[in-house]
């Protein structure tokens, strides 16, 4: 007799994981690997980090937190919207979160029942719909292409049928490195709000952009859920440590489902996020290379015959449509990959209905591993 197999576990793969893997293999066989499929930073976690870590360590201060964390990072937290939005934020409304990811699961637990919609754009982050689906919530994926610049609007929400319960934002986005300014986040804030849609703003990449910094949905609401990360802007990628604004609606209920499936985000990683914020002189270092890197194949992707391509404002990702050279975005990568030795993601892994147009390329990795992708392309090209 056959045992029971949760529903839950069929959700689609990450499929960028499965690019990876297939990376590590070709150079564990010592072929040559040039990794640009996954959202990583090339850098370590700045100085600071790593010393408070070997303090904390040699104090033994490793045991549990409370399952919103330490109080002195959630100040950190605070201080830093001071300083980089002008906003006063109640650490008492600050959940520290094992990643982003945990971030997303806790939060789309609280704030939606099975059998609730939530919309987000598409092409989009897959984690996003893949959690929602483990979850029994209907992820509504909303077209959005070049014209509305890869991102939600009023338009695009108006035009779904039924009612919605949540909206999923990413700006910086991932997979297209697009954002959203201020009047439209504004004006799908009201939209939301008018018609009780919860709003969850990911603002993982806020840090990484390369114009007019990134507006939080914090600064024009109060009632969103705000999540962030340390993976991405502070380098630490690996450490599982991310936080969470949230409304007073959801302090409670969030913290008990924080108690029963994660204790507390890793203790470790806490004490060592609260140095992160000293670190900003550093960290902007690194995103002066991300730019050096974007700046790069900005010029030389499109001699290799990658010539539209999201504008990338911000996160570390040029999302490139490929249809004049395939229609099967995964085939093409598994070619390129083995023809190349660059490693790239496929539009499927972010967009179920267009995503084998395109192609995602991450430029967070070394100047030199981005000058030789490039130069393979052009070669391959010919």
């Amino acid at each position: 007799m056959a045992l029971k197999v949760s529903r839950r576990g069929t959700v689609p793969p990450f499929i960028v994981m499965d690019v990876m893997r297939a990376a590590n293999e070709r150079a564990a066989h010592g072929e040559s690997v040039l990794h640009m499929e996954v959202g990583q930073p090339g850098t370590p976690a700045p100085r600071p980090v790593l010393e408070a870590a070997r303090q904390a360590l040699d104090r033994d201060l490793i045991g549990y937190t409370d399952a919103h964390g330490l109080l002195g990072l959630r100040a950190r937290i605070a201080q830093h919207y001071q300083d980089w939005h002008g906003l006063v934020v109640d650490p008492g409304r600050i959940m520290v979160t094992t990643g982003s990811s945990g971030g997303f699961l806790l939060s789309f637990i609280a704030a939606f029942e099975s059998g609730d919609r939530v919309a987000l754009a598409a092409p989009g982050y897959p984690a996003y719909r893949n959690i929602l689906a483990a979850l029994g919530v209907e992820a509504v994926l909303l077209p959005a292409g070049p014209d509305e610049r890869f991102q939600p609007t009023p338009a695009l929400l108006d035009a779904v049928e039924g009612k919605l319960d949540g909206l999923i934002l990413a700006s910086p986005s991932n997979p297209t490195g697009t954002m959203v300014g201020r009047d439209e986040l504004q004006a799908l804030v009201k939209h939301c709000a008018t018609r009780d849609i919860r709003l969850i703003s990911d603002e993982i990449y806020h840090g990484i952009v390369f114009g007019p910094a990134a507006v939080s949905a914090l600064e024009l609401s109060d009632q969103a859920v705000v999540i962030n990360s340390f993976s991405k802007y502070f380098s630490m990628t690996g450490w599982r440590l991310g936080w969470m604004v949230v409304p007073e609606d959801l302090l409670r209920p969030l913290e008990c489902l924080s108690q029963n499936l994660f204790i507390s985000a890793p203790t470790l990683s806490q004490h060592a996020g609260e140095a992160a914020f000293d670190c900003y002189e550093e960290l902007d270092a690194y995103v002066a290379a991300y730019a050096r890197n974007r700046a790069l194949l900005l010029e030389e992707l499109p001699k290799a015959g990658f010539d539209r391509l999201a504008p990338a404002d911000g996160a570390f990702y040029l999302y490139a449509d490929v249809s004049r050279m395939t229609n099967d975005s995964e085939d093409f990568c598994r070619r390129m990959l083995a023809e190349t030795g660059v490693a790239a993601t496929p539009g499927t892994d972010f967009d179920p209905q267009q995503g084998k147009r395109f192609v995602r390329f991450s430029f967070a990795g070394p100047r030199e591993t981005m000058a030789e992708a490039a130069r393979r392309l052009r070669d391959w090209s010919k």
